[in-house]
């Protein structure tokens, strides 16, 4: 799955970080940072980790999408 941020609607709660430390952070003021973009449908615990993050989120300032596989690309 695509991860996506929106900085700018951030208010800084630390949920994400909290369920997905692998893929968000926190710069100084406690804005989200991504690091990582991308989340393989294949590891289920980060998968779950990122849904559940994106569904707390209290400013909705998290946005998923699908990722195309190679042959869907095609």
């Amino acid at each position: 799955m695509q991860v996506k941020t929106l900085p700018e609607r951030c208010v800084s709660s630390g949920q994400c970080v909290m369920l997905a430390p692998g893929v968000f952070d926190q710069d100084d003021d406690g804005v989200v940072l991504l690091l990582r973009d991308t989340v393989d449908d294949g590891d289920e615990a980060t998968a779950a980790a990122v849904k559940s993050a994106a569904n707390v989120c209290p400013a909705a300032a998290i946005r998923l999408s699908a990722q195309l596989s190679a042959n869907q690309k095609a």
